[in-house]
């Protein structure tokens, strides 16, 4: 009897603690929904301040982005504000207190998991105000050249030229030089060529730098310049630099490309000749002679015998 008698007990005093359970619960549900509304509505406010911040508080920012790094800031500042407003119409105030006692203990067990994820975050926010990689710079970066497309808490995104994306995390990237072509609106270009050694090498410099003069414009503290390389093995060869309007290499090369027209051109019309190498191919005539006298006089002993 006395054991039928304890289990009753226990499970009677089951059914009290979770009609408790279910007492405060539904005492609970006005404060929950109230919370949740409150999560919601400072949700839609942070993406209000969020488009607000990036089109008026930072408009007079610059690069684009530090601009994009502090609205996501300001978002995510207002949402946790919203969290702990929830904490408290939840009445979890006491909840939230031992919660943020443990967190020194459980921020650091995830920093040590964590040290490449938080070493991105922390490079981010180091390019994100970096004044030397803006979103839609043309940059070369770990062999990958292409638009600076994003720069997140994470990585870097890279479109290139094909429209293909390249993702760099952001420890990687700042750890390892690159070039960002975009930075100067001035580029130098390089175009080598020979001459044979008949030509008149001051009238092969004063067309060069004439035709480079007329067709590409130079600044101030610029200028074509040209020189004389190398004497090699068929031409005497020379190199001529100017500069050209370029954030990007297109430019570059479209320059290359009207360079070496012009010079082309204007050789032809001057009657310069550009030589190529000239190779003599020796197939032993001498060797191919001797070879049918050997024979013979092979034959002839062979008759003797």
């Amino acid at each position: 009897m006395s054991e039928k008698f304890s289990v009753n007990d226990s499970i009677s005093n089951l059914w009290n603690k979770l009609d408790g359970w279910l007492d405060a619960i539904i005492l609970k549900l006005p404060n929950f929904a109230v919370a949740v509304l409150v999560m919601v509505i400072f949700y839609f406010i942070a993406k209000g301040l969020k488009r607000l911040s990036y089109k008026i508080l930072f408009r007079k920012i610059v690069d684009e982005s530090v601009k994009q790094m502090l609205a996501k800031i300001v978002k995510a500042v207002v949402i946790l504000i919203g969290f702990f407003v929830a904490l408290g119409v939840m009445q979890l105030d006491k909840i939230l207190t031992s919660v943020l006692a443990g967190a020194g203990v459980v921020g650091l067990a995830i920093g040590l998991a964590l040290q490449g994820t938080l070493s991105n975050t922390f490079s981010g926010l180091m390019l994100s105000f970096l004044p030397k990689v803006r979103i839609g710079d043309f940059i070369d970066a770990q062999g990958k050249s292409g638009y600076v497309d994003e720069i997140n808490l994470r990585n870097v995104t890279i479109r290139q030229t094909d429209n293909e994306y390249v993702v760099i995390p952001n420890s990687v990237f700042i750890e390892n030089p690159f070039t960002n072509y975009s930075w100067s609106h001035r580029s130098r270009v390089d175009v080598s060529c020979g001459v044979g050694y008949e030509s008149n090498l001051q009238e092969v410099e004063d067309l060069v730098v004439k035709a480079m003069s007329e067709n590409f414009e130079q600044k101030e503290n610029e200028g074509v310049e040209f020189f004389f390389t190398e004497f090699g093995d068929s031409s005497i060869n020379f190199v001529t630099r100017f500069w050209v309007e370029s954030t990007k290499p297109k430019p570059k090369l479209e320059a290359q490309h009207k360079a070496i027209k012009l010079i082309k051109k204007n050789f032809d019309e001057a009657g310069i000749n550009i030589p190529f190498p000239i190779r003599t191919l020796d197939f032993g005539k001498n060797k191919l002679q001797m070879a049918p006298r050997e024979e013979s006089s092979s034959v002839t002993s062979a008759n003797k015998e």
